[in-house]
């Protein structure tokens, strides 16, 4: 298979996985939160399961870069001194938040995994924000 077919791939399995991810977790959140009687606590369970939930991503995203890098050979996350899984983690941060990269470049095929995250990691957070409004509002409505 060409390594861009090979990443576009490797790059709807990884959001698929995430966006299902997510979408379960906002189900158990608000299951959660209708047995809850203090809106305090819902808010405080709301944002730190839906941080987790961001950083469990995001771990995905790096375990995947480093996957297509090491296995599949789809290009590099340079300069890497070592081939160090934590370093993909690092930079699937940069990536997933939009903040941005300089220190860490993608090379080959890898590219269509990055760009493809920072879409992904864009609607993640803005839905967690969505739902949290929503949830907040309706809590204060009380």
């Amino acid at each position: 298979m060409q390594p861009l077919v090979t990443a576009a791939v490797f790059a709807i399995a990884l959001v698929s996985f995430c966006v299902v991810l997510h979408y379960e977790t906002l189900v158990q959140l608000e299951r959660l939160s209708r047995r809850l009687r203090r809106h305090r606590w819902t808010t405080l369970i709301t944002v730190h399961g839906l941080l987790l939930a961001h950083v469990v991503e995001i771990w995905v995203f790096g375990l995947g870069y480093y996957v297509a890098e090491t296995y599949f050979g789809l290009g590099r996350v340079l300069p890497l001194e070592e081939q160090d899984w934590f370093h993909h983690v690092y930079y699937s941060a940069m990536v997933y938040t939009t903040v941005g990269f300089g220190d860490l470049v993608p090379t080959g095929a890898i590219r269509m995994i990055t760009s493809t995250e920072a879409l992904a990691g864009l609607s993640l957070i803005t839905w967690s924000a969505s739902f949290t409004f929503l949830q907040m509002q309706r809590l204060w409505r009380r």
